[in-house]
């Protein structure tokens, strides 16, 4: 008899509160990396490929609810419900600033060309802190409508994006004139927006729906419905052919970006998946989740009867990794904290 297609990902643990955000940050000579922000005021940063530990960023005192990476990987952000977020060597992981805040702090960007850092949240104000003088006072764009969710840069740093917990929408505001130009209008708040890696679309999560806009002339390309309610979304980098999506039902579905029909269902996690973010080449992407650990998936699923599906990105490691996950399925033994073996227990002892 035919053996049923098992989707194996690489689980990784170590953050002890549910896992809220994810960020990949671009292809670098050094490979690809990955920052997760948890509400345990940790975030932690593993290599994208395997999922590996690489160091926890210490020093927040409340939870983390943005974090990410810029353009190099050298330097890390984190928003934090602590009234602060902090800039960090991510080479080191050493604290190179806090910037204080009157309010929590929900989300964070490093502009395209790393000179910059947006934050927003409670206080319903977006700031750009100038990373040359970090002592100066940021510029503060116009009062938001609402308490701040989630920010993002576009049109090469002149413009930024961004949406609110209660109110629905997301606002684009011109840095040139700090005015919202265009609202691009949903039926609920948007708890997820992500600008796609060649800068055409604009993707949403809002309610039990998924939209993407056209980046530029800022109309809606395509809205689908979903199964649930889900949190976040992303559109497959490379190709832009397919695109996931989490939330409250623990799954994450994958759909094909022209048609909406459902493709693919990745079941592990045992809370709801509260971020969901493809890895820069498309080969793999990464959930978060209510039950506090990173699920890494393959985009063309490993299974223990067609495992030579694995090969769409990177290298025979992760091939190896997944192999060797699969046969611990089998022989029934446990998965400890790591994708790796040999690194079980680490990312928990950070």
């Amino acid at each position: 008899m035919e053996k049923k297609k098992v989707t194996v990902p690489l689980v990784c643990h170590g953050h002890s509160r549910p896992v809220v955000d994810l960020f990949y940050s671009p292809i670098t000579p050094d490979g690809f990396f990955l920052i997760s922000a948890s509400k345990d005021s940790s975030p932690m940063l593993r290599n994208g490929e395997t999922g590996d530990w690489i160091g926890t960023f210490e020093g927040h005192k409340g939870a983390i609810w943005s974090s990410c990476l810029d353009t190099k990987a050298l330097r890390a952000a984190s928003a934090s419900a602590d009234f602060s977020a902090k800039l960090w060597d991510a080479l080191t992981g050493d604290e190179l600033h806090s910037f204080e805040h009157k309010h929590i702090v929900r989300a964070c960007a490093f502009s395209d060309d790393t000179h910059f850092l947006l934050t927003g949240g409670v206080e319903k104000i977006l700031r750009i802190f100038d990373l040359n003088r970090l002592d100066a006072q940021p510029r503060q764009v116009d009062n938001s409508p609402g308490s701040i969710r989630t920010v993002a840069w576009l049109h090469s740093d002149q413009m930024i994006l961004s949406s609110c917990t209660e109110t629905n929408g997301v606002r684009l505001w011109d840095l040139r004139s700090g005015k919202i130009v265009q609202t691009l209008e949903t039926k609920s708040p948007v708890t997820s927006s992500e600008v796609s890696q060649d800068g055409r679309y604009i993707t949403t999560a809002d309610g039990s729906t998924v939209k993407f806009w056209d980046a530029n002339h800022f109309g809606l390309v395509k809205s689908y419905d979903m199964p649930c309610n889900v949190e976040s979304a992303s559109l497959e980098p490379k190709h832009g052919n397919k695109f996931i999506a989490g939330g409250e039902d623990m799954w994450v579905h994958v759909f094909d970006f022209h048609t909406g029909e459902e493709l693919g269902c990745n079941k592990g996690h045992h809370g709801p998946v509260h971020c969901v973010r493809f890895s820069p080449g498309g080969g793999s992407f990464a959930s978060g989740s209510e039950d506090g650990t990173i699920r890494i998936w393959q985009t063309s699923p490993v299974t223990h009867d067609e495992s030579d599906l694995l090969g769409s990105e990177p290298s025979g490691k992760v091939k190896a990794v997944a192999d060797e996950v699969a046969r611990k399925i089998e022989s029934g033994l446990h998965i400890g904290g790591e994708g790796k073996t040999g690194d079980t227990d680490k990312a928990t002892d950070a």
